[in-house]
Order: structure tokens, then sequence, then C-alpha cells
């Protein structure tokens, strides 16, 4: 690839077809993009550490603006990845555009656990975690209610926290592409399946589950365009620096998981992918039931047309369980990242939450 780059070398792709010349081009950028260009700098949103548990720490998002809205806002990702999806860069960020709208906004990241977080069960998180969370941004933002917007498993745990909690001031719930039946989940389904996948052998053996066996798997969905064919856009279109940069955002955030505590991979594959508790009601977290029916307040549900991680009707379910009076289910143009981040979430997703969130949240 070195001798690619000699001076010599493009003087002679000078003399040749111009065909030839953007081929080269291109080659030439996708070499600098994937060996030598920096890592991307995210999470641009300024934030201050306001409390912290453990790995997890509670952020509250600064801005000069004054907040328009009394109700805050708490962000609540998936255990897996880093919720910077959701603050990616300037001008490509939810948190940035709910900030701007006047949101009092939070995040909970929970943080990078060891192997001495292993034991750590989907109980834990639930009934201790976010519970103290909340408490803590009432008290922050000097608010009797709160909003809570749960992104993919974030989510789901989200919806178990609020059936569980009915004597917390939970206003508004927000659901991105959240998964609650999963009765019908297409290959993950074959891929978990109790009578081939052994669950308890594989947390035996790690402890924590590492994010690349995590990763490997959601590309096994769809193996040839989820391997390579991030790889072939880049060729097809490394002279488009928007394109790029949005390029080298996505795969820093993509390889940058972190571990799965064991103990809460081995409950979401059982109880969830292998039992369906959740939607059944047949889930018990700490010794309680939990009952979705519970949940009074009021909701918006967001799925991915084109989301092959939580498809659409794995997200639609909760509808029909709940007993909120104010509930609206709406099924975007998008996938399961790009209704985070990209064009169509700046175009449609952000204001749909923001729109829905300023009539409920004064």
């Amino acid at each position: 690839m070195k001798n690619l780059m000699t001076k010599e070398y493009e003087n002679f792709i000078e003399m040749v077809p111009e065909e030839y010349q953007q081929m080269f081009r291109r080659l030439k950028s996708v070499t600098q993009v994937l060996l030598k260009d920096a890592e991307p700098e995210v999470g641009p949103t300024p934030k201050e550490v306001i409390w912290t548990r453990n790995k997890t720490k509670l952020y509250r998002y600064i801005s000069e603006q004054p907040k328009k809205h009394k109700t805050p806002l708490l962000l609540i990702y998936a255990l897996i990845n880093k919720p910077y999806i959701m603050d990616l860069t300037k001008g490509g960020s939810l948190v940035e555009y709910l900030v701007n709208r006047g949101f009092d906004v939070y995040l909970l990241e929970w943080g990078t656990p060891g192997i001495e977080d292993k034991n750590m069960k989907l109980d834990d998180y639930i009934m201790d975690f976010i519970p103290r969370a909340v408490r803590k941004v009432l008290r922050k933002s000097n608010a009797d209610a709160v909003s809570i917007l749960g992104y993919c498993m974030g989510g789901t745990i989200t919806s178990i926290f609020a059936a569980l909690h009915p004597e917390l001031p939970i206003r508004n719930l927000v659901f991105m592409t959240t998964p609650f039946d999963f009765e019908d989940t297409g290959l993950y389904g074959a891929m978990l399946d109790e009578q081939h996948f052994d669950i308890d052998k594989l947390v035996q053996t790690y402890g924590n589950i590492p994010p690349e066996m995590i990763d490997f798997g959601n590309k096994l969905l769809k193996p040839m365009a989820n391997i390579y064919g991030p790889y072939v856009s880049l060729y097809d279109r490394a002279e488009n620096e928007s394109f790029v940069t949005s390029f080298k955002l996505l795969q820093k955030w993509l390889n940058d998981g972190v571990p799965f505590p064991g103990e809460s991979y081995r409950q979401w594959i059982r109880e969830f992918y292998q039992k369906n508790k959740l939607i059944k009601g047949e889930l018990i977290i700490r010794g309680r039931q939990v009952k979705l029916e519970k949940i009074t307040a009021n909701v918006l549900n967001l799925s991915g047309e084109i989301d092959n991680i939580a498809p659409p009707h794995q997200v639609e379910a909760l509808m029909n369980r709940i007993s909120s009076k104010d509930k609206q289910y709406i099924n975007l143009p998008v996938g399961h990242t790009s209704i985070a981040f990209g064009s169509k979430a700046s175009k449609i997703t952000y204001p749909t939450i923001g729109d829905w969130l300023e009539e409920r949240s004064n």
C-alpha cells in the first residue's frame, strides 16, 4: 500500500483514464480513513457528574440557555455499547437538540463493568440504580415529576422500572426501538434457542460477556451487509466528506462496546429471548412480578421500519399492555441506529420527541 502513495505512482495515475483516477482517489481516501485518521471526538455537549454508584455516573447537561420546561428528562441506554450515540457530534445529537429546546437533560451512564461486577443482575440496575438516579434528578431540578427516555434495552429495563415503581412521579416515558415482545425474534431466536445455546456454560466461562461477541451476533443478522457493507459504502462514497465523517463517528461508537455483566446477560437471554416473560406478565424482579399494566404515564413508543435488532412488532406490542390514557406508537422510516444519528434522525426523530415532550413537560 505504501508504494501506491509514492509521487511517481501519482504522476502515472494522472496519465490514465478518469475512471481509474477516481478509483485511486477513493482508495487513497479509504486508506487515510482506516489507517491514519485520528478517532473523532464524541459527546460534545457539556455536562457535569452529579451522582455516582459503582461504575455508574449520572450526568446533567449544561446549557447557558434558560430551562423552558418544568419536567426534567432522564436518558437511559442499554448495558451494551456506550450512550454517546445520543450525543455523537455537534449538529447530530439528540441531547444537543433537546438541551437547545430548553429541556433539563440528564443521562445515566452505566460505565464499563469489571470482572468484579459479573454477578450484577438486572434486578440491581432496576431496583437500586435507576430509582436513586430518578430521585437525584428530581432533587437537582427541583421538579415534582420526571420524564424518562429509554433507548433499545434501556427502554426495556425502563418499562420494568416504571411498572415496579408506581410511587415515583414518572410523567412521561419515551421508548426508542425498544423490544418488549420476544416471541418472534427472527434469527436471534434461532441463534439463542435454548436447545443449542448453553447460556450457563457461556457465563461460567467468561464471567462478563465480551462486547466483540455481542457485536458479532448482531452482525450475523445480515452478515454481508453488516460486516462488509460499511467498507463498500466507504469506498463508493469516499469523496463525500459528510459521509466519511459520519462513517468515522459510527465506527468509533460501534467498536467501543463494553462487557455485559454475566448474570444480567443470563437473565436477558433466558428470561426475555428464551422465555419471553416480560410481555407474558411472568417476569420476576427481586421477588416482585412485573405487570406492564401498572404503567400509567404518558407514553411515546417509537420503532424503526428497517430495524433488524428490535423490529416494529416487538416494539408495538407494549401498547395493548399498558394502562396509559395518553399513549402513541409511531413507526419511523429509520433503523436501530439511524433513529438516533443521521439526517433522518435530525429531521424526523428529534422533532417528534421534542414536540411530544414539550406538550407534556410543563
